[in-house]
């Protein structure tokens, strides 16, 4: 581990950019390595699976159906001084439920397109439906104490006094290893997320340079000189392992990109080659 643990940190050292990293094998030998893994970062759109924990778990309590459909809007309450604001299909990922405004769609529909597509209208329904403020609190009660999930997305007011979702790379970690173990609600609602998860469509990261038969059930996210993509990587022959990449203030996010995806690589390898099973 020290070796692959000095050649990430060299691979971060020479792209431009601040960098976290946080690795835990799941079951077994249990490997850990972690980097700045303690460091806030601005959470982008990987505050979506915390969201996401949420949702699962209220309907778990049975505080609604997953099968339960919302009307489709696009106006929401500011944090700061509860003043409405709207989305905008040109900062948003995904652009079909701007096209049904006003009409209804499942709960469960809105949490895939929230998680694959990452969705911020989406996003902005789910989280008035769960409250920000139990999203956290149940964050802590799962072992991530630094996750704090404010508000919805495009809240241009609370961003601009910087009122923003934060996580750090060890918070991912715990929760996507309680979701790899099947302890992230219960162990029904722990693989219905993995397999929305399955389905992101935005792979630049930890899936890039792993072998086709590798599935990656993560969430990635991005915003200005922000990148990060966390998620559990499943061999095919079902060992599992969480990684979380975040980055910030790099010069090129193309480059941050590269030096991510190649340290996934690097994982993936320090996994596939060592001779401990797990």
């Amino acid at each position: 581990m020290g070796n692959l643990k000095t050649e990430i940190e060299k691979a971060f050292q020479e792209t431009s950019g601040e960098f976290a990293l946080a690795f835990q094998e799941i079951g077994g030998a249990e490997r850990r390595l972690l980097i700045n893994e303690k460091t806030q970062f601005h959470a982008a759109s990987t505050m979506k699976t915390p969201v996401m924990i949420e949702v699962f778990k209220q309907a778990a309590e049975g505080k609604f159906s997953m099968e339960d459909a919302m009307i489709v809007k696009n106006e929401f309450y500011s944090i700061v001084d509860s003043s409405l604001y709207s989305l905008s299909t040109t900062d948003d990922s995904e652009d079909n439920l701007y096209g049904v405004l006003g009409e209804k769609r499942p709960i469960k529909e809105l949490v895939y397109d929230m998680i694959i597509w990452s969705s911020n209208l989406a996003t902005n329904l789910v989280i008035e439906l769960v409250d920000a403020k139990t999203v956290t609190q149940s964050m802590r009660e799962m072992g991530a104490p630094s996750i704090q999930v404010l508000r919805g997305v495009e809240d241009i007011k609370a961003y601009e006094k910087g009122l923003n979702n934060t996580t750090t790379a060890y918070d991912l970690m715990v929760i996507f290893e309680k979701i790899a173990e099947g302890k992230a609600v219960n162990k029904e609602a722990s693989e219905a997320m993995i397999n929305v998860l399955l389905d992101q469509k935005f792979n630049a990261v930890i899936p890039a340079e792993l072998p086709k038969e590798v599935k990656v059930a993560h969430k990635t996210g991005w915003i200005s000189t922000v990148h990060h993509d966390s998620g559990i990587v499943i061999l095919p022959d079902g060992r599992r392992y969480v990684l979380v990449l975040l980055s910030r203030n790099w010069d090129s996010d193309k480059a941050a990109i590269k030096t991510m995806a190649g340290v996934s690589k690097k994982i993936y390898d320090f996994v596939n080659q060592t001779n401990d099973k797990l």
